[in-house]
């Protein structure tokens, strides 16, 4: 545009070209992060430090409005000046002007103060920059086309005035002093609206923080509750409290016809517990019985017994089922096929797990007791058979199963003999399939049940035989090397 005010400024073209030249390389470099494959690698690794680099982001922008801003200073310096000659003590523009083609920019003056504008409304657009920054650069702008206007343009200006008015009188303000008025306005009034932007933004930055700390603490909480949730309910019943579809007054419980139910008690736990001032009133006591517990609980850890689910302790007796995982359906059968489309042994696969964890606690026991020089033994019944499972209690809720078959399991353990697992017939039956040996004890009396034939299992005679094939060897198998 200023070629086209000055064609015969030759200073124009050289600024166009060098300021065109400048402000190409200033945005090849910004474009450079954004397409790496266009271009090189250095040059993408230099784009990417400037757009990382906070100083280095604004100190490129601010290289760009500079130059726009020298261009236009060059120009207005370049520009030939008018003739003029005193009259009465004053500068007076000639009014006659020999060569009006090559008059120049003293047709349209102003159109530089205009471009002056534009580095103004550059200036507030830089985002990250503070506005004491920004304030310094449109003083700079506007100081510089101040001094331009008044002093090195006032005859050009004044030829300008002529021209237009036909008169030099003090009734019609000089064009040099409404355009430096002019710029000067409009900086005030850039400057008063970047800083109105910037406190916005300071505004939404620090609501987007607190806003993101408020989502974080939520997610923790929820992080917080659902595993305070699943570790006091199984993880399948815990998803249902935490479901979106729950409503608050919905019982859960769920019916289930094939399912295992272990008791493993310490009966000479009570033996070794005391609330003498040795044991710190027995809490001594309680320390151990918990380490015993959670090593229990570790072996659920392990994948041969993902299936098995504890249900409580009661004081020293640990309480777990087998069958009630999602993975295993309310018929202790696997949830993709129906009953009838996979074998008997297939569907009490998770029984011989529950006989495994029972003699693996025996084993981990056995380990505790070698470190601590003690003696406990476990007393473990087991049984098969419905159940039904479900929620109970509004403050602190428990998950539990009741039913026949959680009597009779109940029953095993009490009426035992420590150190041994007992079952019944029934249960004796299924477990041998998968290689169990058991030794008969014969009848017993059970408290409500009468006279029961029982048995004391004793261990594998192989190795477990999973339905995938995988198994690991427990310390109670006895491996068949033929």
């Amino acid at each position: 545009m200023e070629a086209l005010i000055d064609p015969a400024l030759i200073a124009n073209y050289v600024t166009f070209v060098v300021g065109e030249i400048l402000l190409l390389i200033l945005t090849i470099c910004s474009l450079a992060a954004i397409f790496p494959r266009v271009f090189p690698k250095r040059l993408v690794s230099f784009s990417t430090w400037i757009d990382r680099t906070r100083w280095a982001r604004n100190t490129w922008a601010m290289s760009a409005i500079f130059i726009l801003t020298m261009a236009d200073i060059v120009d207005m310096l370049s520009c030939l000046q008018p003739p003029h000659s005193t009259l009465n003590g004053s500068s007076v523009a000639v009014k006659l002007v020999a060569a009006v083609d090559d008059i120049g920019c003293m047709e349209n003056p102003k159109y530089y103060s205009y471009i002056a504008v534009l580095a103004l409304i550059a200036t507030t657009m830089l985002v990250q920059v503070s506005h004491m920054v920004k304030l310094t650069l449109m003083v700079l702008i506007t100081g510089a086309n101040g001094v331009i206007n008044i002093y090195s343009w006032r005859d050009i200006f004044d030829q300008y005035d002529y021209t237009r008015f036909g008169t030099q009188t003090a009734s019609n303000v000089p064009s040099k002093y409404s355009m430096t008025v002019m710029i000067f306005i409009m900086m005030l009034c850039f400057y008063y609206f970047a800083r109105h932007v910037e406190k916005l933004a300071r505004t939404l930055f620090l609501w987007k923080i607190d806003v993101h700390d408020q989502k974080e603490k939520v997610y923790e909480m929820r992080r917080w509750n659902e595993a305070l949730v699943t570790n006091m309910l199984p993880e399948h019943v815990a998803r249902h409290f935490l479901g979106h579809k729950k409503r608050d007054e919905e019982l859960y419980s769920q019916s289930y016809d094939e399912i295992g139910v272990m008791f493993a008690s310490i009966p000479n736990f009570s033996d070794f517990y005391t609330e003498e001032s040795v044991n710190n009133g027995g809490i001594e006591c309680l320390r151990f019985l918990n380490e015993i517990i959670s090593d229990f609980d570790s072996l659920l850890d392990e994948p041969q017994f993902r299936c098995i689910t504890k249900i409580k302790t009661i004081g020293s007796t640990y309480m777990a089922a087998s069958g009630v995982t999602p993975d295993v359906n309310t018929n202790g059968y696997n949830s993709n096929f129906k009953k009838e489309e996979i074998s008997e042994k297939e569907r009490w696969q998770h029984l011989a797990d529950l006989a495994d964890f029972a003699l693996a606690m025996k084993v981990t026991l056995m380990n505790i007791n070698y470190q601590s020089f003690n003696n406990f033994m476990l007393r473990i019944g087991l049984n098969k058979g419905a159940v039904l499972a479900g929620v109970i209690g509004a403050r602190k809720p428990h998950y539990d199963i009741w039913g026949n078959t959680v009597n009779v399991a109940s029953r095993m353990d009490s009426t035992g003999v420590m150190g041994n697992i007992q079952v019944v017939e029934d249960t004796s039956v299924i477990l041998r399939e998968y290689g169990f040996r058991f030794v008969r004890r014969g009848h017993i009396f059970v408290k409500g049940k009468g006279e029961l034939l029982t048995f004391f299992l004793k261990g594998r005679e192989k190795q477990g035989s999973f339905i995938n094939g995988s198994s690991v060897t427990l310390p109670h198998q006895v491996v068949d090397s033929s």
